[in-house]
């Protein structure tokens, strides 16, 4: 007689069968990544050690992510060094080891002198984040949004995600669901809690995040810097710096060609500076516009002090480079008359405009396309106005806290959340 099984049965035991399956094929598949990065691990070092001329000898093991590490850093670019160095120079000055992992081969901290903070190159493309999905620490720390999101998954072996922008922007503006997944934030100010809170708000399966000011790493060395070794030379002529964000809300893709053909008929010296990402995504627009204003200076070094100093003032839209600008450098700023598209930012939830748009009229002074003809007499009206230097001060206090004390507070922080974390609080 031969078996009968009713659909019902069937298919109950079909579903079975094929959860049982993908249970196993995802269970090797994640065995399979962990040998395989256990054996690339000693392999990226070596190569590392490699390339400086180092040997095995002179330079310390690798670090051993599967042995537990209370302290770690991850940074997906070189360019978020300024953010990450004033908390590793404090973690080496109190004798306190930290793990800094990196995404980007010349990141400048694996050339850095340490004793107590280790530096590691974590690979290209994806590479980085399968390993940091298998990583063991207490407390991680990173600029990076998204974690729990695309391929940067949260290890079950680290005990506390810990954010600190890097910027002094609405932490609404990162894209959708950016910081859902972690468990603190170190702002640089008051002005970043009000839209993280309402997007807790709106979004009740996540759990309300850890919230403490620190104060901003980056502008505390960047004003420490300028303190030291002063402002550049001035050009002969007035020096007018282009610096957007990308994307096609921006103004080099709104505006580019019509707006730097403005800038080509005056008499200012004319530096742009694209954002890094425009580089990798908007390629094509850059090298057109590269070739067709050729007599323009384009700036792409990963340090943007010796530029920003330099420049008398800014012309950008609502990239984060406007408060690193006005905030230090004390200069006021054009932004030019460009909708931002929210559809793929957090920004989208809110009812309420992101807090820089809210500030922008405090600090500089609004470009429309049809004034790009007059763009000369605009940039005067900027630099005389004694408005927009009191609306510096202003958003200064409110998004630039605990000046001069970041590095401090934010390595206090991290110290107190390992400690609980570790004793299991």
């Amino acid at each position: 007689m031969l078996l009968y099984i009713d659909p019902g049965t069937g298919s109950m035991l079909f579903s079975l069968f094929i959860g049982i399956a993908a249970a196993a094929s995802f269970g090797l598949r994640a065995l399979f990544m962990k040998i395989r990065f256990m054996f690339s691990v000693r392999k990226a070092e070596e190569e590392r050690n490699e390339q400086a001329g180092l040997s095995d000898s002179v330079y310390p093991p690798p670090l051993k992510h599967d042995a537990g590490i209370p302290f770690a850093i991850f940074s997906d670019h070189k360019r978020y060094w300024n953010v990450f160095k004033p908390i590793c120079d404090e973690f080496e000055k109190r004798q306190i080891p930290l793990a800094y992992y990196t995404a980007s081969h010349d990141d400048p901290a694996l050339t850095a002198s340490y004793r107590f903070v280790r530096t590691e190159f974590l690979g290209d493309g994806n590479r980085p984040y399968a390993k940091l999905n298998f990583l063991r620490a207490d407390v991680l720390l990173s600029t990076t949004p998204g974690l729990g999101v695309y391929q940067w998954k949260r290890s079950k072996d680290v005990k506390c995600y810990v954010h600190i922008p890097h910027a002094v922007t609405d932490l609404a503006g990162y894209r959708m669901f950016g910081l859902d997944h972690y468990d603190s934030v170190i702002a640089s100010g008051e002005n970043q809690l009000a839209s993280m809170r309402e997007l807790e708000r709106l979004r009740p399966s996540i759990k309300a995040k850890e919230f403490v000011v620190v104060g901003s790493t980056y502008l505390d060395a960047m004003r420490a810097r300028l303190e030291t070794q002063g402002r550049s030379a001035a050009s002969e002529k007035r020096t007018l710096l282009v610096a957007p964000t990308w994307g096609k809300s921006g103004i080099l893709s709104r505006f580019g060609e019509k707006l730097l053909s403005a800038l080509a008929a005056t008499d200012f010296e004319i530096i742009v500076r694209p954002h890094p990402q425009s580089a990798v995504s908007e390629k094509d627009m850059l090298e057109a516009l590269q070739k067709k204003f050729s007599s323009f200076e384009w700036n792409y070094d990963n340090d943007n002090f010796e530029v920003l100093s330099r420049s008398d003032i800014m012309i950008t839209d609502f990239s984060g480079v406007i408060f690193d600008y006005s905030l230090v450098f004390d200069k006021p700023v054009i932004y030019a008359d460009t909708s931002c598209d929210s559809l793929p930012y957090d920004a989208d939830w809110l009812s309420e405009p992101l807090w820089e748009f809210t500030v922008l009229p405090k600090i500089g002074i609004g470009l429309k396309e049809e004034q790009f003809g007059q763009i000369e007499s605009v940039v005067e009206k900027a630099m005389r106005s004694g408005q927009l230097k009191s609306g510096r001060d202003y958003v200064r206090s409110q998004a630039w806290q605990n000046q001069g004390g970041s590095a401090v507070s934010a390595a206090d922080f991290l110290i107190a959340k390992q400690k609980k974390v570790a004793e299991g609080y």
